[in-house]
């Protein structure tokens, strides 16, 4: 295909389809979601669903640094991991109202931190999840 083609044909698509970042039900009933992708029939190839998470993942970091760089740039890589992976999962404001569990991490107080994670209504949501990513904050590293 000629870079012109592509040019044009682009061009033509986000004319007649539109751009939407949210899903949506076409005229057909199909779930769509940007440019008139299809994801009922077509869903996303495993480098689109690779390149969400790495804009997901800055994202995240980015949030976490706007909001709370103090505790955040404090951490180990693997407690930051931890708080990477809550905001992921809870979006930035879920994550903050663990004011209790950010204020032991801020303090230091990993063995809190870890028990006050595992009492939440989140951990019994996300079972494993939340008990592995308990002990790495009472671990670290």
């Amino acid at each position: 295909m000629t870079e012109s083609l592509k040019n044009r044909i682009k061009a033509q698509l986000v004319r007649h389809e539109g751009l939407k970042l949210k899903p949506y039900r076409c005229t057909a009933g199909k779930l769509t979601i940007g440019i008139g992708r299809n994801l009922d029939d077509c869903g996303i190839s495993q480098k689109e669903a690779y390149a969400m998470l790495e804009r997901d993942i800055l994202d995240c970091e980015q949030r976490l640094l706007e909001e709370i760089p103090s505790i955040y740039n404090n951490l180990d890589e693997g407690r930051q991991s931890v708080l990477l992976n809550m905001c992921f999962n809870l979006g930035i404001k879920g994550l903050l109202e663990f004011k209790n569990t950010l204020s032991f991490i801020a303090a230091g107080d990993w063995e809190r931190a870890s028990n006050n994670m595992l009492a939440s209504k989140w951990a019994k949501q996300v079972g494993r999840r939340a008990i592995e990513l308990s002990e790495l904050m009472r671990k670290g590293k």
